[in-house]
């Protein structure tokens, strides 16, 4: 049994820098991976799912050229150079993470699934071979989830479904993808393959798809998918997929309490993701887990059990690559840089990348009205902002909620072209503590889309 300083199990944005850094601080590192590395921002999510939503903008962008004087007779997408162009994105990124990864000293890289055998012990089982035991004082946990796959969906097992990863390895546009989940992942996918060509359906149980949203936001980006003719359904519950001939799928669906019948050739199952600890062996350690098998951990990210960390989405979200990262950067620096960092105040910022796409940061009105805050709300549609206009893309709004007694901002919702952009100049601004009253009336570039932050701020009365 080979005994180690630090044990990193999962190579996601967390697992890969701290496992290095780690290492390059004196430690003697072990980082363990079952499948890539780089987790999956790189092989399953941020990576590909960029890449292809920039596909799919440039096949809209031709549909639309005539319409800004630029002529194009007819186009046509091949989902085979579309795969082998983000193929090609996440190998190389890939491949310079694990390459990187094995040029540093004191850093051992092991394939293979681990499983603790106590507190300080793991057991690691290649793909080929006998299993391996290590030892650390120190065992971090960066494991990630998986696709939650529903189990009271009748027929769903006799039928070939797709996930959010598997659908990304198809090489044919699908003649009808139905998608059952109107969150972050299915809305992306939807707009997607809208744009390849698919027909699309989204069913989304909830009243409204994005329902973690203030309702105008909700509704703006209904609206922008619905005038690409993506069909959606609210209140929506699949009770039952049953295979046709001819590669046909009928699934039975309640809408709003009345029973429906869809035909469709492909389905998504995009309604969430659930962490990958069930055969991690936890019980083996003490390590506690909330009611859905998320570990759950302090404000500096230790579990219960001293020396066993977790990171990234495995304690439950929020699942975001740059929050995985972040608590990588807490850990680091309170372990070795012996810094008093914690996670209670961090900001948590976000995008969605369908086109247009959403940026948000700090609370909603929804959140600020519960809070029973004294608020004020700034909007300004992109109707309204020049460079919009002259980009010829004026879909989605700006909204900000603000402190009416300090002028504060206390969140932010951008959907428009460049959103995550917009939000970030105003997350900067909170962070500094830059009242609204002062980016009214700041000089921005011309023509800027920030430049339009000016008039968002012009709506509010002092």
């Amino acid at each position: 049994m080979k005994q180690y300083d630090c044990i990193v199990i999962g190579s996601g944005q967390a697992g890969t820098p701290l496992a290095k850094k780690l290492a390059e601080a004196g430690k003697k590192t072990l980082l363990v991976e079952k499948r890539f590395i780089g987790g999956t921002c790189v092989n399953d999510g941020c990576t590909p799912t960029k890449t292809m939503v920039a596909s799919a903008r440039v096949a809209y962008l031709a549909g639309k050229c005539n319409d800004m004087g630029v002529t194009i007779k007819g186009f046509k997408v091949d989902m085979r150079q579309v795969k082998k162009h983000k193929d090609d994105i996440v190998l190389k990124s890939r491949n310079g993470g694990q390459a990187s990864v094995e040029r540093t000293k004191n850093l051992d890289l092991l394939f293979g699934d681990a499983t603790f055998i106590d507190k300080k012990t793991i057991s690691v089982q290649p793909k080929a071979g006998k299993a391996k035991e290590f030892k650390a004082d120190r065992i971090f946990l960066n494991v990630g989830t998986k696709t939650i796959i529903p189990n009271d969906i009748e027929g769903l097992d006799d039928i070939d479904y797709l996930t959010s990863t598997t659908i990304m390895d198809l090489e044919k546009v699908p003649g009808h993808l139905l998608i059952i989940g109107g969150n972050y992942i299915g809305l992306e996918f939807g707009q997607m393959f809208r744009r390849f060509g698919s027909k699309v359906t989204i069913l989304e149980k909830s009243g409204r798809i994005l329902s973690k949203e203030d309702e105008d936001i909700s509704k703006e980006m209904t609206h922008i998918l619905e005038e690409e003719d993506i069909k959606i359904y609210s209140n929506a519950k699949t009770t039952k997929f049953k295979n046709k001939a001819g590669g046909k799928i009928t699934a039975t669906v309640m809408v709003d309490g009345e029973e429906q019948k869809i035909k469709c050739t492909h389905v998504l199952i995009a309604i969430g993701r659930s962490p990958q600890t069930t055969t991690l062996g936890l019980d083996k350690t003490g390590v506690k887990t909330d009611e859905r098998g998320n570990i759950i951990t302090n404000d500096k990210l230790e579990t219960n059990v001293k020396g066993i960390y977790a990171l990234g989405d495995v304690r439950g979200g929020p699942a975001f690559t740059h929050i995985s990262y972040n608590d990588y950067t807490i850990v680091y620096r309170n372990l070795i840089e012996k810094q008093d960092l914690n996670i209670t105040d961090r900001p948590i910022p976000y995008c969605m990348f369908t086109d247009p796409e959403l940026g948000r940061v700090g609370i909603s009105e929804t959140e600020a009205k519960k809070q029973g805050l004294n608020y004020k709300v700034a909007i300004l549609p992109m109707a309204h902002v020049a460079r919009a206009i002259e980009t010829g893309d004026t879909r989605g709004m700006m909204k900000a909620v603000v402190d009416a007694d300090t002028k504060k901002i206390l969140g932010v919702a951008v959907v428009g072209t460049e959103g995550g952009e917009i939000m970030s100049v105003l997350q900067m601004a909170m962070e500094g503590g830059i009242t609204y009253d002062r980016i009214r009336y700041c000089v921005f570039a011309h023509p800027t889309y920030s430049e339009s932050l000016n008039n968002l701020f012009m709506t509010l009365e002092d």
